[in-house]
């Protein structure tokens, strides 16, 4: 599956927006308008304006949608997600050559809020795995204590923590331990 250079930025930004929701032990990461401009800022939106409260709130909203096709157990539960986030968005294909990237494809009307920016863009970038039958691709950390959102991009689909290096690792280091106590009786 090709993956163009805004396809990806569009995944990272759709995993880290599913990933600021508060889980236990952590704040909301877009608890307030200063956050969502950093988000913003992170991941260069382009043709972002002032954001408000009402922008926070609508963002939120869109979070909340992304997270169900995270979680949607078949491609048709989050085509059917997906459908709903893009058209609300009122999507407006157009080509840009902006920031010295090449050509590519925006989905996102001029002057859109940031709330319709990522609705429309990072839908789009999930609506094509669920296009090519990887829907299976956006996953859940496996790790019991976390369930961080990731896109399984390795080759083999294998992938199962949001971060070998410490999901995985933790989990690894944990079970060589428990093997260890059993064989030492």
């Amino acid at each position: 599956m090709l993956i163009t250079h805004d396809t990806r930025c569009a995944l990272d930004a759709v995993v880290d927006l599913v990933n600021t929701v508060a889980e236990e032990n952590t704040a909301d990461g877009l608890a307030d308008v200063a956050s969502l401009a950093d988000f913003v800022r992170t991941h260069e939106f382009s043709d972002v304006g002032m954001l408000s409260e009402h922008d926070l709130a609508a963002v939120r909203k869109v979070r909340d949608l992304f997270a169900g096709v995270f979680a949607a157990s078949d491609a048709r539960t989050a085509a059917g997600l997906i459908n709903d986030l893009v058209a609300a968005a009122g999507t407006t294909p157009r080509l840009t050559d902006h920031d010295g990237y090449d050509w590519h494809v925006h989905y996102f009307a001029p002057g859109a809020s940031v709330a319709d920016h990522l609705a429309a863009d990072c839908g789009m970038a999930l609506a094509f795995f669920v296009v090519a039958g990887e829907q299976e691709r956006l996953r859940r950390c496996e790790a019991p204590d976390c369930g961080r959102a990731f896109v399984d991009l390795s080759r083999n689909r294998s992938r199962r923590y949001c971060d070998s290096r410490t999901c995985g690792n933790r989990l690894h280091v944990a079970a060589y331990r428990a093997r260890r106590k059993e064989a030492a009786g």
